[in-house]
């Protein structure tokens, strides 16, 4: 970067500056989609993120997930507080390695990015109410799903898409993975976060299927 070039400058009219700085964020799950969106928050200037995730990084993510090779066997949240820090060493990173308890006081803004129905259940039942913003995001090959609650109104459409467990398919969601689809599935959660802060309307539900080529909103 120049000398007293703005790194902001080009995202400037896209992007309200003034209210990340008020805003905490929490990325739930670190992994495929977690890591891209905590990435990508860094990037377009959110000030403080929680990342909270049990899992250690192993050889696969690297491929799938965007993990380096330095960082195989290292806990994910401290692999991506260290990504983060790489793009601004100014912003203030919690890491909590363990799976998320409802004790957790969790930020503003929820990005629930774990790969379990039932997860995903218990962390909204006890999240909904203390969180201003809460996107989810879902994946299975190249099919992506992204769900987003801006409005207390559209709580119930979300309630409706958390089916049993017994009725979700076998394997976590992300056990068929590509680093592009997750990219993409980040891109479009980071999309709706910033729609957001701009005051405009969100999508409760968008479905983007690569392989056919069909985007589908709700």
């Amino acid at each position: 970067m120049t000398r007293n070039q703005d790194r902001f400058e080009r995202q400037r009219e896209l992007v309200p500056r003034e209210r990340l700085e008020t805003l905490t964020c929490s990325v739930i799950g670190v992994g495929a989609i977690g890591r891209n969106v905590a990435v990508q928050l860094a990037a377009i200037g959110v000030r403080r993120i929680q990342l909270i995730d049990f899992d250690v990084v192993d050889a696969t993510n690297i491929t799938t997930q965007g993990y380096l090779a330095s960082d195989v066997g290292q806990a994910k949240v401290a692999a991506t507080s260290t990504a983060i820090r790489e793009i601004d060493q100014t912003i203030q990173v919690e890491t909590i390695s363990d799976r998320y308890r409802p004790a957790i006081t969790v930020g503003d803004a929820v990005f629930c990015c774990v790969d379990s129905i039932s997860a995903r259940a218990t962390i909204w039942r006890s999240a909904q109410s203390r969180c201003l913003f809460w996107c989810d995001g879902r994946m299975l090959g190249e099919v992506i799903r992204v769900l987003t609650v801006a409005d207390p109104a559209n709580q119930g459409i979300y309630d409706q898409t958390l089916f049993p467990q017994s009725a979700a398919q076998v394997g976590n969601c992300t056990s068929r993975s590509t680093i592009y689809a997750a990219n993409i599935a980040a891109g479009l959660m980071v999309h709706q976060f910033t729609r957001w802060l701009r005051e405009i309307s969100t999508d409760c539900d968008m479905m983007l299927n690569l392989l056919a080529g069909e985007c589908t909103v709700a």
